[in-house]
């Protein structure tokens, strides 16, 4: 479904990533993970049009994107989420999905009444007609996803959905990633809750100073070296060997 090659991107001195290369699957939950500052936030805004690659392609259902604007991305069915969730506190919880839904509905009546199917179906239905600015942060997480899911798209790319949540509220978040993966969506995801990622991604790629270092099952990655070191520190993986084996 996505596919991006080589992509690279500079700002001044600095390059933010080079030569990164992914591939998501229709109907797969793919991870995006790495330290801070790795580049992933970079990755994700060429991905979805916010920045123009010096170099390299992202391909979207057969079709090259690379470069298009972000509604134009939108409007073929890619669309991401942002880390820190700012809603139109003066609306509604319905009102604020609504605005999701005005790119294919024109007509407000049409709006609302995808904005409340949409908002029912992650379990928002009494939240819907508050004012968006009384939502709790995992409350503000779940209208970011209902959000992006009124615009009809098919590729989501979560950035840190589940920043700042507890435990409990990642537990949910990840039922409702699972729930949208099980009506046909598909899921690239910048996670730090390695609890998240973990129980959802089949797959993950690991970058680390703009460079795509690993690409594996969660499982496989943990137990990666260079994955380790990248978390880590220098010489973090021959101390956890060690620590095995004593």
């Amino acid at each position: 479904m996505l596919e991006v090659r080589n992509l690279s991107k500079s700002f001044g001195g600095l390059k933010a990533v080079s030569d990164a290369s992914l591939d998501v699957p229709e109907g797969g939950i793919v991870g995006l993970l790495g330290p801070n500052g790795a580049g992933k936030t970079t990755c994700f805004t060429m991905i979805a049009g916010f920045t123009r690659p010096n170099e390299g392609t992202v391909r979207f259902m057969g079709q090259d994107v690379t470069g298009l604007p972000p509604h134009r991305i939108c409007a073929l069915g890619m669309i991401r989420t942002f880390q820190i969730v700012q809603p139109f506190a003066g609306l509604t919880v319905q009102e604020n999905i609504a605005v999701g839904a005005y790119l294919h509905h024109h007509d407000r009546t049409e709006a609302m009444a995808v904005a409340r199917q949409v908002g029912k179906r992650l379990g928002m239905g009494a939240m819907l007609d508050r004012p968006a600015s009384s939502l709790t942060i995992a409350g503000r997480k779940r209208l970011e996803l209902a959000r992006a899911l009124a615009t009809g798209a098919k590729l989501l790319l979560l950035d840190e959905v589940m920043a700042g949540l507890i435990p409990s509220e990642v537990s949910e978040i990840v039922g409702i990633i699972r729930q949208i993966r099980d009506e046909g969506h598909t899921f690239l995801m910048i996670e730090h809750v390695m609890q998240a990622v973990m129980s959802l991604a089949e797959t993950a790629y690991v970058l680390n100073h703009g460079k795509m270092i690993a690409h594996g099952t969660p499982k496989e990655l943990v137990q990666d070296p260079a994955v380790v070191e990248a978390y880590l520190g220098h010489g973090a993986a021959a101390r956890l060997q060690e620590g095995h084996h004593a």
